[in-house]
């Protein structure tokens, strides 16, 4: 009996600290369940883009027409500065890339003195390309409004604003059956650009338009005719935070 009494004490004894343990240990892990969630109430909807655009050529000669697939491609990062207390309006300001290429039937050479030459490609005439590619600096400005809150990042945007850009690399180039022209330095081209744009959707998909505000070769001429050719670029646009 006696050895019973004292099994039970050394039991008790020793297995008091381990619930003790236990019961802690219970505690400690409870402990982040009543922490409250931390709210970002200053947040910006500061993010990367990425869009995809279908280009079109506007305001052009009535012999200048597109043919072939003409694309552009477009990445960039904007910084956003809310101006209300709920901070669903902003102004966005940004740095971006963009290269754009062009398939139409307007041939860009020079003559023997190296003189800019502007002709239209009749049907007549054989050739396998003629396309001219741009590669851009871009700067987007928006104004911004979201259904955003500080809890999601799902939300409905609609983006407008400006963007300005420079061309710093342009080639043309035309390829017909044992015959390439390339050229790269245009003194018609308008390097600077400047366009209006709009974007608006839902969470990543979204739908984007850029309008030049600005001419390509403003003093260029295609049979006396002025060649005042826009750039019209539809497409979609993606953001990530």
């Amino acid at each position: 009996m006696n050895r019973i009494c004292y099994l039970v004490f050394f039991f008790i004894l020793f297995s008091t600290p381990l619930l003790a343990q236990t019961e802690e240990g219970n505690r400690l892990e409870s402990i982040p369940d009543s922490v409250p969630s931390i709210i970002d109430s200053l947040y910006r909807e500061d993010q990367f883009y990425v869009g995809l655009t279908f280009n079109l050529i506007g305001n052009k000669p009535e012999s200048i027409s597109q043919s072939g697939f003409s694309g552009g491609i477009h990445v960039g990062f904007t910084r956003d500065f809310p101006i209300n207390k709920r901070r669903n309006i902003a102004i966005a300001a940004g740095l971006g890339w963009s290269l754009n290429s062009y398939s139409h039937n307007l041939f860009i050479g020079e003559d023997e003195s190296g003189e800019t030459i502007f002709r239209n490609l009749t049907r007549d005439i054989d050739y396998s390309t003629n396309r001219f590619t741009a590669q851009l600096i871009e700067a987007p400005l928006e104004f911004r409004w979201r259904t955003s809150t500080p809890e999601t990042y799902k939300f409905w945007r609609i983006y407008t604003g400006l963007k300005l850009g420079y061309i710093y690399h342009f080639k043309s180039n035309f390829i017909q059956p044992e015959n390439q022209v390339v050229q790269t330095d245009v003194p018609e081209l308008d390097r600077f650009r400047m366009g209006a744009t709009f974007t608006f959707g839902y969470n990543t998909f979204n739908f984007h338009i850029y309008y030049s505000l600005n001419s390509l070769f403003p003093d260029a001429r295609l049979n006396e005719e002025t060649i005042d050719i826009s750039v019209f670029r539809v497409g979609l646009m993606f953001y990530i935070l």
